[in-house]
């Protein structure tokens, strides 16, 4: 029986779950290894991920699918099972990243445009057979003195739409995102500017979907949250970053989309949590509001395991809170108490 895409899209917002970002490429992953000590080899990136996918509760419980980046997709197990089987097994998706990074834009000094087309259709097939049924595609949009321009905002929205049409022609669900980045360098990248440009670009990418013929009914936005730049002056408060992000979003996202699963952009693990529990309290909502976090729900599981197999149960627990944490935030039922008194 063919898989709808629709379903699949669905199942990935069901209600209190989201989705565990663990695509780091080779060099990300090294960087992040490199912060405990531990060397990055093809074994201890498995066995890392391997103790994420193993963790029952927080796999079964509060996670709907992961993202995967291609190394990972076509590893086993120490026990020879896929790890993508692993995945399946605990009733989450798997997920891929497709996209070959952000670079320099030509002629458009400090801007980006994410590659990454040339061949997608035929990776999209393989990934399909390796049993991927959703994939990622990140463009990157920086605030600064003259920036975004136009031709950024365009360039990055007309790729996100050939993507998504590739993978719905393929039976794989779209996660379409395009993340306004909040580590600017300038100190008027408060949280208006953020507003300003999230419209700009949300409504582009809108735009650009229709003309591709993507279904809406078949794709994932993940989107980031309007929230003052690292350097801004004055940062907002939780409350206001909550209004002002439903307030963008119902502006400029049609409610045939049945989910935002927003990333995690540099906000700490908490404010990631509180932001998006706030959210989901203040609903109804057209549409599911839920996590697309990597770091904000790996940091801690990291810190704790150290490369170390006695460290497991530990790492295990850290991941199991963060996921549970973020599950409640997805049905607007975390507190500040709760988070005291499960860690």
């Amino acid at each position: 029986m063919t898989e709808r895409l629709e379903d699949i899209a669905a199942a990935m917002v069901a209600k209190g779950k989201g989705i565990l970002a663990a695509d780091e490429s080779s060099g990300t992953i090294k960087k992040r290894f490199d912060s405990i000590g531990v060397v990055s080899t093809e074994d201890s990136r498995r066995d890392y991920r391997e103790m994420l996918f193993r963790t029952e509760n927080a796999m079964s419980g509060y996670i709907s699918g992961v993202i995967l980046y291609d190394e990972t997709l076509r590893q086993k197990a120490k026990d020879g099972t896929p790890l993508a089987e692993l995945i399946r097994a605990a009733g989450a998706v798997p997920g891929i990243k497709v996209d070959a990074g952000a670079q320099d834009m030509p002629f458009f000094p400090g801007e980006k445009i994410t590659e990454g087309l040339d061949g997608l259709r035929g990776r999209l097939k393989e990934y399909y057979e390796l049993g991927a049924r959703f994939a990622k595609w990140r463009a990157v949009i920086d605030i600064a003195d003259g920036l975004p321009t136009w031709g950024c905002v365009k360039q990055n929205a007309q790729a996100l739409a050939r993507y998504a049409a590739l993978c719905q022609e393929q039976g794989i669900v779209p996660i379409v995102e395009p993340e306004v980045l909040m580590d600017g360098p300038v100190a008027a990248h408060d949280i208006d500017r953020c507003y300003e440009v999230t419209e700009w670009v949300l409504k582009t990418v809108f735009t650009e979907l229709f003309d591709a013929r993507v279904m809406l009914e078949g794709m994932v936005l993940k989107p980031n949250m309007v929230i003052a730049g690292k350097n801004a002056k004055k940062q907002a408060s939780a409350e206001e970053v909550a209004e002002k992000t439903l307030r963008c979003l119902k502006s400029t996202v049609p409610p045939a989309v049945p989910g935002i699963a927003f990333l995690s952009g540099g906000q700490s693990d908490q404010d990631a949590t509180r932001h998006l529990s706030l959210m989901n309290a203040a609903g109804p909502l057209p549409w599911a509001l839920t996590f697309s976090y990597g770091r904000a729900l790996q940091a801690a599981a990291l810190a704790a395991w150290l490369g170390k197999d006695d460290n497991v149960p530990a790492a295990q627990k850290a991941f199991d809170h963060r996921a549970r944490m973020n599950g409640l935030a997805a049905t607007g039922e975390w507190s500040p108490a709760l988070e005291r008194e499960a860690s």
